[in-house]
């Protein structure tokens, strides 16, 4: 039963982990399963916070089941299943410096652990249909996701970078709610998997860089939302997706984070670049409605026994996957 630990940079070591008690308003929770962010290769690798210190458990999702309640608890029960929310504190309303400061694998220790001991407050209800493994794919990538897409009606057209974590989710979540995606990548055989999970038109960006002439004779006048994971990389090719009033989903930095952007076709076309920080509890909820209404299942890549996490981090850096890598828990 021991933990994970960053014990410096690019190096993951277990350590046996430390007995903590339960303050009134806690409770114990037993890790059942975890998955990977590409948070969590940037935090490995010193890249997300360098000043962060260390050792760090890391890893910001999972799935399990509460084994204890401290006094005072009256939201949950022994045994009952629940995720912790990626930013600890924030449980409704906008986002503030206290709000989204509290997040679990950096600053506060993750969920590579045995067990996590967290407020009653920070925790959400597992829908019913969802195994350990696919719950565990819910807290960050859903959640951004979601956001991402929640605020546009039935019929609109989202472009969706990638088949990562958050862009299949954005795909699923997207197609639940009756909107039309198109997808990118630079494999064919992922594409077809895309377009099996129901996607609607597609394109490989290696083949046409140019990938938003596309994107436009598709959409007609232009695309209604751009789930954006690559940054400044992909971002011009983005805003030329877009129709008047359409916004940007700004999610990851897969492409860089900084190059110079011509900016004037925001202001001329009243664009929108929205960064998505995950979410609070609300939107994590919601969220959970339309995954258990839908039957929404979450695209598993490749599971991880718990003892050979680090190969979960080679299986993410490799830019292999689609879908989800996630780690059993060690119990």
């Amino acid at each position: 039963m021991q933990q994970w630990q960053i014990s410096e940079w690019g190096k993951l070591a277990q350590t046996e982990p430390k007995a903590q008690e339960l303050k009134p308003g806690q409770v114990r929770l037993r890790i059942r399963a975890i998955s990977l962010n590409y948070r969590d290769h940037l935090m490995l690798q010193g890249q997300y916070n360098p000043k962060q210190p260390l050792p760090l458990v890391p890893c910001s999702d999972g799935a399990g089941e509460i084994v204890e309640v401290g006094p005072g608890v009256n939201r949950w029960k022994a045994g009952e299943r629940a995720c912790p929310l990626f930013s600890q504190s924030w449980i409704s309303g906008p986002p503030n410096k206290e709000r989204i400061s509290q997040t679990l694998g950096g600053p506060l220790p993750g969920t590579l652990q045995p067990e996590l001991v967290v407020s009653q407050e920070s925790l959400v209800a597992i829908p019913e249909h969802l195994d350990w493994h696919e719950a565990a794919c819910l807290p960050c990538a859903a959640v951004t996701a979601w956001n991402a897409i929640s605020d546009l009606p039935a019929g609109s057209r989202v472009v969706v970078q990638g088949t990562g974590g958050v862009s299949l989710f954005a795909l699923q979540l997207a197609k639940a709610a009756g909107m039309e995606v198109f997808i990118t990548s630079s494999s064919p055989e992922k594409i077809s998997r895309a377009l099996k999970l129901g996607a609607d038109a597609s394109l490989n960006y290696r083949e046409n860089p140019d990938w938003s002439r596309a994107v436009r004779a598709w959409s007609k006048e232009g695309a209604d939302c751009v789930v954006e994971v690559g940054g400044a990389g992909t971002l011009e090719q983005s805003l030329r997706c877009l129709k008047p009033g359409g916004k940007i989903a700004l999610i990851g930095i897969l492409a860089g984070a900084s190059k110079p952007l011509n900016v004037l076709p925001i202001l001329m076309q009243q664009l929108r670049i929205q960064g998505v920080l995950v979410g609070n509890r609300d939107d994590f909820e919601a969220m959970n409605r339309v995954v258990a209404s839908s039957r929404l299942q979450p695209v598993l890549d490749q599971r991880v026994d718990y003892d050979q996490a680090p190969d979960a981090w080679r299986r993410l850096a490799s830019g292999q996957h689609f879908g989800k890598v996630v780690i059993s828990g060690c119990w």
